[in-house]
């Protein structure tokens, strides 16, 4: 938006001047007065019928208005009604009023009074001043109708309030929540009209706080019921001091059904994979009957184990996971394989190898949101390369993998074969502690050996994963 001086100076365009006046004389000299002046004269009336029909015709920037005109209507009387039509600024020529027409022609708003007889400096003083403020409040006016439409335009309920907490506007959407207008809430304290509490704690929330304040999770009580909303509180200062707040609350309620439908749908989600873990878990020891529930058992040494660690929940989940999975490419080997009562010859343990690499190709067509296929095949890896399948080391295996190995191994020696006894937990401590460093992680290690000595884990009493 320009400013008056700005555009007067950027046109070079002179102020169009129409002058109402029913003495003739006066009326030419004035004419003569404001052409010397640099104006524009946009048109004579003698009356103020006259005047409204030559407004239409010549659309001027400002007019001089005698008070005492002959005819139906007066001065003040053709400036009422100019206001109620247009927006043109009006300066009154008087020589004389008394103080009823002096009132009366203060409700018309003038933007200046000039006493005849005037001088030229006078009368172009201000005219200038009436067209700067008119400018100054069109300009005004412009950003106030921007801002109301702006401010009816927000979905969101917006309330401001004064220094002492009392409604001071609210737009549409808050009259709406509210189930009111603002000539209801005008000048009430918020805290009383607006009834509004954390949805935790059920306190009401305050105005008093001089900071600034976001709520995600509270709930408005109106005519309607109650209803979740968002608060969001910002202060309005002033040098240093806060004059007033802005409160905008955002009705959440399809956001909360959203967000429950969406947990719904997680947990569905939660509920089909953790049962396709299950199913393929199932169909592997199906296969392998005398080794049931090793998987389960791996996989609950294997979390414990990473619980000691400190890992994250998501580390932990994905070693769950992968632990209940390790083994799934038994389903590759031959049954009397798996079975046989005796121990394995080369070849045949050969072949037993190859279900690392069997459990690889079911799982890495899933979309886990971990390495799963990774850690399934790497599993029988050691730290110094002595592992198979492809004999990684150090930190080429993944951390998850290194714990499942330790895990592996320990169930492995303290449960029961179709080929041997089982040889139980102090033979199994035995050989993690033997290859800690070298075969075996050490910090998997150490965090099993505390698990097992000290916290006195055992596979009897562990939990379900």
């Amino acid at each position: 938006m320009i400013s008056y001086t700005e555009k007067n100076a950027k046109d070079k365009l002179p102020s169009r001047i129409m002058v109402v006046e029913d003495e003739a004389i006066v009326s030419l000299d004035i004419q003569g007065r404001l052409k010397n002046l640099g104006y524009d004269v946009a048109g004579i009336a003698t009356s103020g019928e006259q005047a409204m029909k030559l407004i239409e015709e010549t659309s001027p920037d400002l007019i001089l208005m005698d008070i005492m005109l002959e005819g139906d209507m007066d001065g003040i009387d053709t400036a009422a009604k100019i206001n109620k039509y247009h927006s043109i600024p009006i300066i009154y020529l008087t020589a004389y009023a008394d103080n009823d027409t002096l009132k009366r022609a203060k409700i018309t708003e003038p933007f200046g009074y000039i006493i005849k007889p005037f001088e030229d400096r006078e009368l172009n003083l201000t005219i200038e001043m009436a067209l700067y403020k008119h400018h100054a409040e069109s300009t005004l006016n412009d950003n106030r109708r921007w801002l109301k439409t702006t401010f009816d335009s927000i979905d969101d309920a917006v309330i401001t309030t004064d220094h002492n907490g009392l409604i001071k506007s609210m737009n549409k959407a808050a009259c709406s929540l509210m189930d009111c207008n603002i000539d209801d809430m005008f000048g009430r304290k918020f805290q009383e009209a607006v009834d509004i509490f954390e949805n935790g704690t059920k306190e009401s929330i305050k105005l008093s706080s001089n900071n600034d304040s976001v709520l995600g999770d509270a709930v408005f009580k109106g005519p309607q019921g109650t209803i979740p909303v968002s608060v969001n509180i910002s202060g309005i200062s002033e040098q240093n001091d806060v004059i007033g707040k802005v409160v905008v609350l955002r009705d959440i309620s399809e956001l909360k059904k959203s967000e429950d439908a969406l947990k719904r749908s997680l947990s569905q989600l939660r509920r089909t994979f953790d049962e396709t873990v299950a199913s393929l878990t199932a169909m592997s020891e199906k296969r392998d009957p005398y080794t049931s529930g090793h998987q389960q058992r791996v996989a609950e040494l294997a979390c414990r184990i990473a619980v000691k660690m400190r890992l994250s929940a998501e580390e932990i989940n994905c070693i769950r996971i992968a632990g209940i999975l390790h083994d799934v490419g038994k389903i590759s080997i031959p049954a009397e394989i798996l079975s046989k009562p005796t121990r394995l010859t080369e070849l045949e343990m050969n072949l037993m190898k190859t279900h690392s690499e069997a459990g690889y190709e079911i799982l890495k067509g899933i979309s886990f949101p971990w390495p799963v296929a990774d850690i399934v095949i790497q599993h029988h890896e050691r730290i110094d390369g002595t592992g198979y399948p492809n004999g990684l080391s150090g930190d080429n295996i993944l951390r998850e993998a290194r714990i499942i190995a330790v895990a592996d191994v320990v169930e492995a020696m303290s449960s029961h074969r179709p080929y041997r006894a089982a040889l139980g937990l102090p033979r199994a401590m035995a050989e993690i502690a033997r290859g800690r460093g070298t075969a075996y992680d050490p910090k998997a290690v150490d965090a099993c050996t505390q698990l097992i000595e000290e916290d006195n884990f055992s596979f009897e009493t562990r939990t379900e994963l």
